[in-house]
């Protein structure tokens, strides 16, 4: 079977275990990655019964990241509910309940402990503060890790259909503070927090413990948006799939409503 993107940010992190940065990027496949729970039996609804797994006096679900692994590891047809890992993680934290990834049946075989589950909840669930400022300059930015900008690229790239383009600059606010801000143009209305937290995930899992990436939300009239496209470095995102009107939906695919565990 092909190597998958977490097998590789595992074997990324197994390989420096004192690397903070190869850690977080693998948190953050394990947040992004669609993942596949084994059930006890086929979800009623939106109530799904996890199959559990004793290790060492913890609890852990199972999960895999290709439905191949899970059916070898069952060893035969089983349940399962597909849910992008966010949902999954948010789903159980609180709960005493840890993640067995892959186990026994991929190289990215790992028992993520509850603690873990609750911290990388609680980073996915955090709202960015709000402030005000008002920009007097921007320039091109400077001095930004690449893995930021790398993390910024790959979390845009999953926001397709919620804006249309986002410019990366640096600025100078009024009141002397300097910065970086991301302008982003042809914002749905109300995805505006959705996007929000996306910027902040990509600091938080980039390993960039005190930087700050301020946001804003732009028409494409705005004088600034014009001033951004002169300097900023610009992502365009994606448009959004094509999906059928009336597709039955499945437990865990609407994040707003997350499957309840029973």
């Amino acid at each position: 079977m092909d190597e998958t993107p977490l097998d590789t940010a595992h074997a990324a992190m197994q390989a420096a275990p004192e690397d903070d940065a190869a850690r977080l990027r693998f948190y953050e496949r394990i947040a992004t990655a669609e993942l596949y729970l084994l059930l006890t039996e086929e979800p009623e609804g939106e109530k799904i019964s996890p199959r559990l797994f004793e290790a060492d006096g913890a609890t852990f679900v199972l999960v895999f990241d290709r439905e191949e692994r899970l059916g070898a590891f069952a060893q035969s047809t089983a349940p399962f509910a597909a849910l992008p890992g966010r949902t999954l993680v948010g789903m159980i934290a609180g709960q005493g309940l840890g993640l067995g990834l892959n186990l026994d049946v991929a190289p990215s075989s790992f028992l993520m402990g509850d603690e873990a589950v609750d911290w990388l909840a609680a980073t996915l669930d955090a709202t960015p503060a709000e402030a005000a400022a008002r920009p007097q300059e921007f320039h091109p930015p400077r001095g930004l890790p690449e893995a930021l900008l790398t993390a910024l690229d790959a979390r845009l790239g999953l926001a397709a259909g919620l804006a249309r383009k986002a410019y990366l600059a640096g600025v100078i606010y009024d009141d002397g503070a300097r910065g970086h801000l991301l302008g982003l143009t042809g914002t749905v209305p109300g995805a505006e927090p959705t996007l929000a937290r996306a910027v902040n995930e990509a600091l938080v899992f980039s390993g960039i413990d005190a930087g700050a990436l301020d946001v804003v939300f732009l028409k494409d009239s705005d004088p600034t948006t014009a001033q951004l496209a002169r300097v900023g470095l610009r992502f365009d995102l994606p448009e959004p799939p094509a999906t059928p009107e009336h597709t039955p939906k499945a437990p865990g695919s609407d994040p707003d409503r997350p499957p309840r565990l029973r």
